[in-house]
């Protein structure tokens, strides 16, 4: 008896040009030649124009597949690499922070795109006052100027963005401090996205905090101790209110925390970009939420 011939279905236009383009880049990969002939032709100017627009049918096809699946509620990034960016390119390291700053504004837009309702960036830490001052200082203007450029940005009212600052927000400079808690007061009332910028922050002093506020509240006898469980503990803390994060990203190749976000992070996933964080790009960020997704989340289940 012969086998039947099941016909097999006629592959898409996209999917024949996504396995013709893996395929040229793969091949490319081996061949110094065609490595050289394709940076000249990177750099010329037809090519940019085509080069853009394949990077866009991929990120699409990227952001498509990222939102067939459970979309993260909340991601949290160490952005790191805004000095080694700047000494690859031979310019002052307060020129790395000038980029990073900018990098914030799009990952916002991505998390509009793609409907993450809660972003936290680690922006500077308790450790990071032990800098050089005039570094120190390019960070806080940077901070202070963006928070007051926040409170008049449309896409921050038009979008509900609810702008939380966590940190020791006495240990900034008078202005800065100012500005914080005007940003956090003018929209406290937004529910529709969270944006959350660590600030003077450290993930043991945030707990140390949460430990002394409990304390007082025992010896006042508003809280008993049987009473003290891990989501009591949460509603003490910087982040009350906000979802742990389901990812925590970290850019530049390092693989370490740094002190952020200790309590939360208990059951994100941790993924690491080798990329510096002011070239970060957003097919960077769909396949750090990709690979993430393939992942199963027990939960220590």
């Amino acid at each position: 008896m012969e086998a039947s011939i099941i016909p097999r279905k006629k592959p898409s236009l996209k999917a024949l040009a996504n396995k013709k383009l893996d395929d040229l880049e793969e091949y490319a990969l081996h061949s110094d030649i065609l490595r050289k002939l394709g940076s000249m032709i990177y750099n010329s100017g037809p090519y940019g124009y085509i080069s853009k627009k394949i990077d866009k049918f991929r990120d699409d096809k990227l952001l498509e597949q990222v939102k067939e699946n459970p979309v993260p509620k909340h991601i949290a990034i160490i952005m790191d690499g805004n000095r080694r960016f700047a000494k690859e390119f031979g310019l002052n390291p307060n020129a790395g922070h000038l980029f990073g700053r900018d990098k914030i504004e799009e990952v916002l837009e991505w998390c509009f795109d793609i409907g993450i309702k809660n972003l936290t960036v680690y922006a500077f830490s308790t450790e990071n006052f032990q800098r050089e001052s005039s570094e120190v200082q390019t960070l806080m203007d940077l901070c202070k100027d963006e928070l007051k450029k926040a409170s008049k940005d449309s896409r921050i009212h038009k979008n509900r963005v609810r702008i939380r600052v966590l940190g020791q927000l006495d240990s900034l400079p008078g202005n800065m401090s100012e500005s914080a808690r005007s940003i956090m007061n003018q929209t406290k009332d937004y529910d529709n996205y969270s944006f959350n910028i660590a600030l003077a922050y450290g993930g043991r002093e945030e707990i140390l905090q949460a430990i002394k506020k409990i304390a007082g509240d025992v010896k006042e006898g508003k809280l008993k101790i049987e009473e003290i469980k891990e989501p009591i503990v949460s509603k003490y803390l910087y982040t009350n209110g906000i979802p742990d994060p389901d990812i925590i990203l970290r850019t530049s190749g390092e693989e370490r925390i740094s002190n952020f976000l200790l309590w939360q992070l208990a059951y994100s996933e941790l993924y690491f970009s080798d990329v510096y964080w002011p070239a970060f790009q957003k097919r960077d960020f769909l396949e750090a939420i990709r690979t993430c997704q393939q992942r199963k989340r027990r939960f220590g289940r």
